[in-house]
């Protein structure tokens, strides 16, 4: 089993959203499973864990190779989803999830895992080793799953000293330098969150999650340009990830670089992020291009129906929608 956990590949694939009930927001996806190269015994069946980003596991579903886990009730915000092997984890993926309690949608997130006794091949689209996942042990371990824990409670200061001992005994923990870049960030210390996301892609350069928080960060601190390479390194690991593409697409809109931010919002609301419709109507209108700022508010309130801010955006699509 060891052989094979260290040679899967993640392949993920986020799908547009559709309208679903009304006050719910269903996260699910097919967990798909080629064993046809494994040359040994692949499970039968995973567990597939949610978890708030930074938080406690919010619901757990087993499901077999090849069946469909689904989560529901799931409120917006960031978000976690690990695939887990006789209790070891394997994988795990950030997703967003958007709506509120009136208009909620569906979100899904396919996994295939291709089970290989041998080297990985070539990347492909959108793939994580395995390998970026840490095994650890004993006191670490214990003190890594307790820091977690203080995290979702958001006791950021005890995690932070949790994750600090993890690293300080095993400085090769890319993961723990990444959670605790977050405990940090959330305390508002940029500057240390800064240096332990660098800390983990010392380790790791291609570690997306450390990548993508990076540039979160860099954003939030109005620092635009060195927002860049993390972001465009992120997408290079997940291409069809929403996150890095808006977060990028902000970075280029900031910078006043609109014809390069525009094919990244236009990625980040074709996959499911609904307010890159909003910075791309902020963008349109600038240039005076009204016409298509109109077309980009039209989608949001589509797939926002409550948006707060509703009736102005009507008015504002029928003033200016190129009729």
């Amino acid at each position: 089993m060891k052989a094979l956990l260290a040679a899967a590949l993640l392949l993920a694939a986020l799908t547009a959203p559709s309208l679903a009930q009304s006050g719910t927001i269903t996260l699910y996806g097919d967990l798909k499973v080629d064993d046809s190269k494994a040359g040994g015994l692949v499970p039968r069946t995973f567990e597939v864990v949610l978890y708030r980003l930074g938080g406690p596991v919010v619901a757990r579903h087993r499901v077999p190779g090849n069946g469909r886990y689904r989560f529901m009730g799931v409120r917006s915000g960031d978000y976690q989803i690990a695939i887990e092997v006789e209790s070891q984890e394997i994988a795990r993926v950030t997703v967003s999830v958007s709506g509120g309690d009136v208009g909620a949608r569906e979100l899904r997130r396919d996994f295939e895992l291709e089970w290989k006794a041998d080297a990985a091949p070539a990347r492909k689209k959108a793939t994580l080793s395995a390998a970026d996942f840490y095994k650890r042990e004993g006191p670490n371990k214990s003190a890594f799953e307790k820091a977690q824990e203080e995290l979702g409670r958001k006791r950021y200061e005890q995690a932070a000293a949790l994750f600090a001992q993890v690293t300080a005994a095993d400085p090769q923990d890319f993961q723990a330098w990444t959670e605790l870049g977050t405990a940090h960030f959330l305390q508002g210390r940029k500057g240390e969150a800064e240096k332990a996301y660098q800390h983990a892609l010392d380790v790791r350069p291609a570690f997306t999650l450390a990548l993508l928080n990076l540039g979160r960060l860099r954003v939030a601190d109005k620092k635009f340009e060195g927002a860049l390479d993390p972001l465009s390194r992120a997408l290079r690991e997940q291409p069809d990830n929403a996150d890095a593409h808006l977060l990028l697409g902000e970075a280029y809109l900031q910078l006043k670089k609109g014809s390069k931010a525009v094919p990244h919002l236009d990625e980040a609301a074709r996959l499911g992020r609904p307010e890159a419709h909003q910075r791309l109507a902020t963008l349109y209108n600038a240039a005076g291009r009204k016409d298509l700022a109109a077309a980009e508010y039209e989608q949001l309130l589509t797939k926002q129906p409550d948006h707060p801010d509703r009736k102005k955006l009507e008015q504002y699509v029928k003033e200016n929608k190129k009729q």
